[in-house]
């Protein structure tokens, strides 16, 4: 579990690197989503977050805060079904991108902050890439640690 939380810790540092780098290159703006999210659970959840000021700077803390959750939990799943045996790069770099993505999005949906059916190629793009070098990040990180056992 600890090679888990390693890995995911490597992936999210690749996922963050990834996107900052999307932006920089096409010079677009940072997405909302995550922020979004947060407000959308908070008023599910009834949790008051405290004057707008404060709740908006809540919000940008705690939507990276979910993303780390959620890159940390995907590599510790993953460690936990392979059962620590090495997977092939390319086979476990696909799994925990896609893994990763589909645990991102899903409560975004459900929350209805967006809706992957009417996302652009750009946003396709904008969403696959940083995830795919989160799996690629996560996958290699996991098989050195497991290639030392």
């Amino acid at each position: 579990m600890v090679d888990g939380i390693v890995a995911g810790a490597v992936g999210t540092l690749a996922i963050d690197a990834a996107t900052y780098l999307d932006m920089t290159v096409r010079a677009r703006p940072p997405s909302s989503t995550s922020q979004q999210s947060v407000a959308k659970l908070a008023e599910v959840t009834e949790l008051d977050l405290g004057p707008e000021q404060q709740a908006s700077n809540r919000r940008s803390g705690l939507g990276p805060l979910l993303g780390y959750g959620i890159g940390l939990t995907t590599s510790v799943a993953f460690a936990l079904l392979t059962k620590g045996r090495r997977v092939p790069l390319p086979v476990a770099a696909v799994l925990l991108g896609a893994a990763a993505m589909v645990a991102a999005n899903t409560p975004l949906t459900a929350l209805g902050v967006t809706n992957p059916r009417r996302w652009s190629r750009n946003d396709w793009l904008s969403d696959i890439g940083p995830h795919l070098a989160y799996g690629l990040a996560s996958a290699a990180t996991w098989n050195r640690l497991s290639s030392r056992r």
